[in-house]
C-alpha cells in the first residue's frame, strides 16, 4: 500500500513538474531576433535497411527490409519544433514512431508533447543508422523498447561536465490505441545522464510502462568511453512486474567496437564484439491458465562483425556483416529468428 502511494505522489510530482517547464518556456526569455528564412524549411531524413540472414541449423535464411523510414522535422517560429516520423516497413509493418511538437528556446531546455520514445536506457535510443550491430541488443528489442503518447521535459546544466535530467508522463497506451483510451494510471520515465571530459557518459534512468496486461517497473544503469575510434559500452537492466504476476527479468548488453578511418573507396571500418544476456521474459499477456506466458527464454549471445562504411555526414551507407552465436537451456524451446545465424545487411541514410 505504501509503495503505491509513494507511485501516485511520484507521478503527480511528474505532472506538476511538466507544466511547470511549459508554462516557463514564455517567448518573453527568449531572443527575438529573427532566424533567416530557410531556418524553416523542413528537413527530410530517411533509413532503409535491407538484410539477408542464414541459420545453418536449419539450412534456412531469409531477406527482410527491416526498415524503411521516413521523417519530417522543422520549426515554425523560434522556439516551436516538430517531428513525425513513419517507418513503412518495421519488419514488414507500417507504424507511426515519433510525431510530436516541441518548446525549445534553447539547447538546454525542451518540452515536447506528443508520440515519442521515451527517455529511457542508452541503446534501445539509437536510431537504425546508428546502431553498431545488424540486430539490436535484448535490452533495445525485447525488454526495454517502448514508444508512447505522453509529455516530456528535458534540462541540461553544467558546462565542464554537463548533466541532463529528463522525466516525462505518458499514456501507457502503446502507439495505435490512443483515442478510446483513458487512464487514471499514467506512466512515468526518468533519466539522468553526463558527459566527463566529452568521452564518458554515465546513464542512470527508470520507468513504469504497461505491457499487456501488467504493469511493469524498470531501472536501468549504462556506461560508455568513446573517443572517436574506440567505443566501449556495458548497460544493466532489471524489469520487475506488478503483484510479482511474473519473475524479474535481467538483461545485460556489453560490447566494444573499434573504428579505422579510411580515405579511399571506404570512408571506415569498424571491428566489432558484443555478449548479451536475457533471462526469461513476459510480453505481460496471460496464458490459458491465467499465468503470464514466457515469450522469449533466457539465452546468451555472442555476435562478433565487421562494418564497412561509405559516405559522410548526413549521407551515409554501411555493410554490417555479423555472426551471433546463441546458447539456451536444454529445455528452452527459442523461436525460429532467435537462433544462431549470419547477417548481411545494407544501410542507407539520408
Amino acid at each position: 500500500m505504501q509503495q503505491n502511494i509513494s507511485m501516485i505522489y511520484m507521478e503527480k510530482a511528474l505532472v506538476v513538474l511538466i507544466l511547470t517547464w511549459a508554462i516557463s518556456l514564455s517567448p518573453g526569455v527568449v531572443n527575438s531576433q529573427e532566424p533567416a528564412e530557410s531556418t524553416y524549411r523542413p528537413a527530410i531524413h530517411g533509413t532503409v535497411r535491407a538484410k539477408y540472414e542464414y541459420e545453418p541449423q536449419i539450412e534456412k535464411g531469409r531477406f527482410e527490409v527491416r526498415n524503411a523510414r521516413l521523417s519530417v522535422e522543422g520549426r515554425v517560429v523560434p522556439i516551436v519544433r516538430y517531428k513525425a516520423e513513419i517507418d513503412l516497413s518495421d519488419e514488414g509493418a507500417i507504424k507511426m514512431l515519433d510525431a510530436y511538437v516541441r518548446l525549445q528556446p534553447d539547447n538546454r531546455f525542451k518540452f515536447t508533447i506528443g508520440q515519442m520514445r521515451v527517455p529511457f536506457t542508452i541503446d534501445a535510443h539509437r536510431s537504425p543508422h546508428l546502431q553498431y550491430f545488424a540486430n539490436r541488443s535484448f535490452i533495445a528489442k525485447q525488454v526495454g523498447n517502448v514508444r508512447d503518447v505522453g509529455a516530456s521535459v528535458s534540462c541540461t546544466f553544467g558546462h565542464s561536465v554537463p548533466v541532463t535530467l529528463e522525466g516525462g508522463v505518458f499514456n501507457g497506451s502503446g502507439l495505435t490505441n490512443q483515442k478510446n483510451f483513458w487512464t487514471g494510471d499514467i506512466n512515468f520515465s526518468l533519466k539522468a545522464y553526463t558527459f566527463v571530459a566529452h568521452q564518458f557518459n554515465v546513464t542512470l534512468s527508470c520507468q513504469k510502462a504497461t505491457m499487456g496486461d501488467v504493469n511493469v517497473m524498470m531501472y536501468d544503469a549504462g556506461t560508455y568511453w568513446d573517443d572517436g575510434r574506440w567505443h566501449i559500452e556495458a548497460e544493466y537492466l532489471r524489469k520487475y512486474y506488478a503483484h510479482d504476476s511474473f519473475r524479474a527479468v535481467d538483461a545485460v548488453d556489453a560490447f566494444a567496437a573499434y573504428r579505422l578511418p579510411l580515405k579511399k573507396w571506404l570512408s571506415a571500418i569498424s571491428f566489432l564484439g558484443r555478449y548479451d544476456y536475457m533471462s526469461d521474459h513476459s510480453n505481460g499477456h496471460e496464458g490459458d491458465d491465467g499465468l503470464l506466458v514466457t515469450n522469449d527464454p533466457a539465452r546468451h549471445r555472442l555476435t562478433g562483425g565487421v562494418t564497412l562504411s561509405l559516405g559522410k555526414g548526413r549521407l551515409q551507407a554501411d555493410i554490417r556483416l555479423n555472426y551471433e552465436q546463441y546458447f539456451y537451456s536444454k529445455s528452452a524451446i527459442p523461436a525460429i529468428s532467435e537462433q544462431n545465424k549470419v547477417v548481411v545487411e545494407f544501410v542507407a541514410h539520408f
